[in-house]
């Protein structure tokens, strides 16, 4: 598909689409709205089959941050940034690549406001500010915000077993913990912490024998039996395919658009799967960064707030389950009573 015919079909504010002839990337920011407030959102940089995929991701992506932002209860929109690259540059050449898109998000004063996603980490951050006013998460800002989402991912998986099970304890409940990059490995660490047996699964075998948690093959992630799923790598694994495979009681984990479509929620119900709303789920990443940068919170309220995380899921639980809906419905009515009100 085109650019164009992208576009045409998209329901968002306003994108913008640079080429970098030097690096052979292109540059896509996607201000999906600024309802709420200015678009905040991460920056991806990643290979793409083609740039329409890039352009493609960034526009899905920052819709799941509005949804994202309006759910937390934060005074921002939703935006997204794709660096499709041809290869993942090093050295001097990301360095220039990252100045460059710095200056692009610059022009656009403050109505898109990025942080890091993937293969951009604070150190990247720090480059970007160098062009860039409006940049969190850098290292002397907020830092990596995926300690924030860990912590969230943890609050949502006790608020999801509570509803399941009918207590929020972790000891003797079962959590795998698909992709255990710095997210998922901190998440798992904090399971087992919290009494949880933790089971791992990566596409990369390495890294999750490296967590010393019992390791699953990344073809029976779905298949094997635990309590909770949580998947924290790509998104769209969960679909009509996948789904009568799964043999969990709950999906919870951090990784953005875990469903393929939107239909797949009920899909998870009808096979008795609880599916906690991953834009609800991840949302600790930005709590963090707004919260400690922007309001100037302490550590202790940061907490507080990545705890109202579950809190959220336990009400979107209680409407789904009083009126016959699935919680990811409920969590859309949630989202359009805030955006609503804007």
């Amino acid at each position: 598909m085109d650019f164009g015919s992208l576009l045409a079909d998209w329901s968002g504010e306003h994108a913008v689409v640079r080429y970098d002839a030097e690096s052979g990337a292109w540059m896509f920011v996607c201000v999906h709205s600024t309802r709420l407030g200015p678009a905040g959102g991460g920056t991806r940089m990643r290979v793409y089959a083609e740039p329409a995929d890039g352009l493609a991701d960034a526009m899905r992506l920052s819709g799941a941050m509005t949804r994202k932002m309006a759910a937390a209860g934060v005074p921002r929109g939703g935006g997204k940034a794709v660096l499709a690259v041809p290869e993942l540059p090093s050295g001097e050449a990301r360095r220039r690549l990252l100045l460059r898109y710095g200056k692009l998000v610059d022009s656009l004063g403050g109505s898109y406001r990025t942080a890091g996603d993937m293969n951009i980490s604070p150190t990247d951050l720090d480059v970007v500010a160098e062009t860039c006013r409006w940049v969190y998460g850098t290292n002397q800002g907020g830092g990596d915000s995926g300690r924030g989402t860990a912590r969230g991912v943890l609050h949502a998986i006790r608020a999801t077993v509570e509803h399941a099970f009918g207590s929020p304890e972790l000891a003797g409940r079962s959590v795998l913990v698909q992709g255990v990059g710095a997210v998922g490995a901190t998440l798992a660490r904090e399971l087992a912490e919290g009494g949880a047996r933790v089971l791992v699964s990566d596409v990369d075998e390495a890294r999750a024998a490296a967590t010393g948690y019992e390791t699953v093959p990344i073809e029976r992630a779905l298949e094997t039996e635990v309590d909770v799923y949580s998947p924290c790598a790509v998104g769209g694994t969960l679909n009509a395919e996948s789904i009568p495979h799964l043999a969990c009681r709950a999906v919870a984990g951090c990784a953005n658009n875990q469903l393929a479509e939107d239909d797949d929620a009920l899909g998870l119900h009808e096979h008795g799967i609880l599916y906690a709303p991953d834009y609800v789920v991840n949302a600790g990443g930005i709590i963090q960064l707004i919260g400690l940068e922007d309001e100037g919170w302490d550590e202790a309220q940061l907490e507080t707030a990545l705890a109202g995380i579950g809190g959220t899921l336990r009400e979107m639980f209680a409407e789904a389950e009083a009126d016959g809906i699935t919680p990811a419905e409920a969590a859309d009515r949630l989202v359009q009573r805030r955006l609503a009100v804007a």
